[in-house]
């Protein structure tokens, strides 16, 4: 039987999210295009 996939807890409204992330910080490195800049702007407000 699978494990099942970790959870962290956001603020204190209970909001829980995977604790797998995207690596933010790799995206913000390379997010020099603007194109690519505006494609992560979308994606980032389409997820919160």
């Amino acid at each position: 039987m699978p494990k099942p996939m970790k959870q962290r807890t956001l603020g204190n409204q209970g909001l829980t999210v995977s604790a797998i992330g995207l690596g933010c910080m790799g995206i913000t490195l390379y997010a020099v295009a603007d194109v690519f800049s505006r494609r992560l702007a979308n994606l980032t407000s389409n997820v919160v």
